[in-house]
């Protein structure tokens, strides 16, 4: 198998993840209401926002810039008060009213009942130094919220004396039932959409989402490359491979060799996903974690299996070799299946990572079969050829007997 050609898409994964993760909009200082000093992008759903703070009194008038992606949707500007976490967030949450239809900005706290989804999200006053706050479309009255309709959310508050860090978190849903926003959707960005920006300096923890996003990336090429394209290969070589007599033992050798890269890879992908997991304990993926562990597990027993594996002359052999076919072939699947969940957990799905995995696999696919269906030809040609030296109508060494009546 050409195992060289499945490597060639890396760059082009890294590229894609890149520039998926690299695109934002760029901030503004200036508005329609008024001029602010400062102004940064933050690093997810091409939001930014503007601010002027006054230390004289403490007061920060800021602007939020977002976008809507749902014409029955919310977007959302939060502080919270004691760290850079959703739970225990004071949002200003702007939608479309369901009476008037006009943008109506409102204040809600997030508490965890709202983030387990056990009580609807109700609006309430804050309990902050809320001194104003308003919201407008951009385009003025005439403007009206649709897919991708920027939207501006203006606040004005008094900091805490010598508290010059604040901790912004900001979101967007899809619905608003009555008054009360559902959840927003769980991709990698929308659950990383908090920064903990000095207003003093402007300084941000950007850097550190940045580094967090590359570990992301680097989990991410890792898993696919080890489980989801060079274990498949191996299970290849050890089918298709051990029947060509030319090769004598080197398909066992090639086969240990790619399964046992492709485990040793795809156990620092698994540890760097551990690292991820253990950094932001409030964001979770059940399925893609169970399926790695899944994965990980199964592929340590058949690391483990190569050191109790039987003589071809031992009794045992039978039962070994229907063990070390189930468990992996199981992970095969569960590999590739949470490459996908992957894909889909970091908001790729529609990347072109993952049109480029799905071009290795579907070449991995096709070789299987074009490999499977001369494997029938050649079992059936020496079925055939085994029938026949049965009835004597060819010797052992392929001549013709001539039978005479």
């Amino acid at each position: 198998m050409p195992f060289l050609h499945y490597f060639c898409h890396l760059h082009l994964l890294l590229l894609s993840f890149h520039a998926d993760t690299a695109f934002s909009a760029r901030c503004a200082t200036s508005t329609a209401k008024k001029e602010f000093q400062k102004c940064m992008t933050l690093p997810t759903q091409q939001a930014s926002i503007a601010w002027t703070f006054h230390p004289s009194n403490a007061t920060l008038d800021l602007v939020f810039f977002g976008t809507f992606i749902s014409p029955s949707g919310w977007v959302a500007l939060g502080i919270n008060p004691t760290s850079a976490e959703m739970t225990g967030t004071r949002a200003l949450i702007a939608f479309s009213d369901p009476n008037s239809g006009q943008l109506v900005l409102l204040p809600y706290i997030l508490d965890t009942t709202v983030k387990l989804q056990k009580t609807p999200l109700v609006s309430q006053p804050l309990d902050i130094h809320l001194l104003s706050s308003s919201a407008a479309l951009y385009g003025g009255k005439l403007a009206t919220i649709h897919n991708g309709a920027a939207v501006q959310i203006f606040a004005t508050l008094r900091l805490e004396p010598n508290h010059t860090k604040v901790h912004f978190v900001w979101n967007r849903g899809l619905y608003v039932q009555g008054y009360s926003p559902t959840i927003h959707p769980t991709t990698s960005n929308d659950l990383s959409s908090i920064s903990t920006i000095n207003i003093l300096s402007g300084f941000t923890s950007s850097q550190i989402v940045h580094n967090t996003k590359t570990l992301k990336m680097v989990h991410g090429i890792m898993n696919a490359i080890s489980w989801g394209v060079m274990l498949p290969s191996g299970a290849v070589a050890a089918r298709y491979f051990r029947h060509i007599q030319s090769l004598g033992p080197a398909w066992f050798y090639i086969h240990a060799g790619v399964q046992l890269s492709a485990f040793f890879l795809g156990t620092v992908g698994f540890a760097i996903g551990l690292k991820l997991g253990n950094s932001s304990p409030g964001v979770t993926y059940g399925l893609h974690r169970k399926l790695g562990i899944a994965a990980f597990c199964l592929g340590g027993l058949q690391t483990l299996a190569l050191l109790f594996r039987p003589k071809t002359t031992n009794k045992y052999r039978k039962y070994w070799k229907s063990y070390h076919h189930f468990v992996g072939y199981a992970c095969v699947v569960i590999g590739v299946v949470n490459v996908f969940e992957g894909f889909e957990v970091m908001g790729a799905g529609g990347s072109y990572g993952k049109l480029a995995y799905c071009l290795c696999l579907s070449t991995l696919i096709g070789a299987c079969i074009a490999l499977e269906v001369n494997s029938w030809v050649i079992f059936c040609r020496k079925s055939k050829e085994d029938k026949l030296r049965r009835e004597g109508i060819i010797s052992d060494k392929g001549s013709t007997d001539l039978i005479h009546s």
